[in-house]
């Protein structure tokens, strides 16, 4: 498979979407670094090769700069990963912009209030950030945790949302 890749700017710095031929987000961060972008994804559904294009991502990106927080929301995205690591990406699509989760509440919407270990791992391993906003699940105690592009990227995008929220 041959996917595209395209780098914007935005006021976290570069962002960087690598999508299917279909523009589906395989992978995306705050990089432009190719290559941290395509380690984002196990080996096995890495693309063969690559090709400089415009991405849909990329408008939506944009927009969700611009301030429309929900411009993100339809933008398509394919993940690989067991069907519990597909149910908690799903469910970061449902988290509202402006009220962020705790890891537990966030798992206790998979099911399981005592897997906050799991439902961090889903986060930590989730390739498409922003289109499947794991950005928005915080520590119990309401720090901000972990994040694959900083902590700084993390607080902005939490700020971003915050003031509409």
């Amino acid at each position: 498979m041959t996917a595209l890749i395209q780098t914007i700017d935005t006021p976290d710095g570069a962002f960087t979407i690598l999508a299917d031929d279909r523009q589906r987000v395989l992978s995306s961060g705050w990089t432009s670094d190719v290559e941290a972008i395509l380690g984002r994804l196990p080996a096995a559904i890495r693309p063969e090769a690559l090709r400089e294009s415009e991405t849909d991502a990329a408008a939506a990106a944009l927009a969700y700069y611009a301030g429309d927080l929900t411009a993100i929301d339809a933008v398509a995205v394919k993940q690989s990963g067991t069907a519990l690591q597909l149910a908690g990406w799903s469910a970061l699509r449902g988290i509202e912009p402006g009220d962020p989760l705790t890891y537990t509440r966030f798992a206790a919407r998979l099911g399981n209030p005592n897997a906050v270990r799991a439902a961090a791992s889903i986060c930590a391993r989730n390739a498409p950030a922003l289109f499947v906003p794991c950005h928005r699940v915080l520590r119990t105690d309401g720090s901000l945790g972990g994040f694959a592009w900083g902590l700084g990227v993390k607080e902005s995008l939490l700020a971003r949302e915050a003031v509409t929220g």
